[in-house]
């Protein structure tokens, strides 16, 4: 997903492909451990067609240092001492932060959503 955006701080001076016009800053650790790994919940926007059959707050498995802030066009959502996005659609791109093929039943079903656009 991270590659989706203009910059990222862990690429510095290498531009990303800019389809979504928003940088990738480091996490802020808020005394909680970097990298983010582990469980989480993600909150996606209602209706959304790749979250289609997935439960609101369903778990997903991550791991990162690195997060995409909120911005328009943010379809889910997950918070780890602050929200950060979760997953990015801007016309027929997506990306995703957490690791579907790590996330259960979750990401079966969203892999499964992508894969039947």
């Amino acid at each position: 997903m991270q590659l989706l955006g203009r910059r990222s701080e862990e690429t510095r001076g290498v531009d990303l492909l800019n389809i979504i016009e928003q940088d990738v800053p480091k996490m802020t650790d808020f005394g909680l451990p970097l990298p983010h790994m582990g469980w989480n919940r993600v909150y996606p926007q209602a209706g959304n067609r790749l979250f289609q059959g997935i439960e609101d707050g369903a778990y997903f498995y991550f791991v990162h240092s690195y997060a995409m802030p909120v911005n328009p066009w943010t379809i889910a959502q997950c918070n780890y001492g602050e929200p950060f996005t979760a997953a990015v659609q801007k016309d027929n791109f997506f990306g995703v932060q957490f690791h579907p093929e790590r996330s259960g039943a979750a990401g079966a079903q969203l892999l499964k959503n992508f894969l039947e656009m």
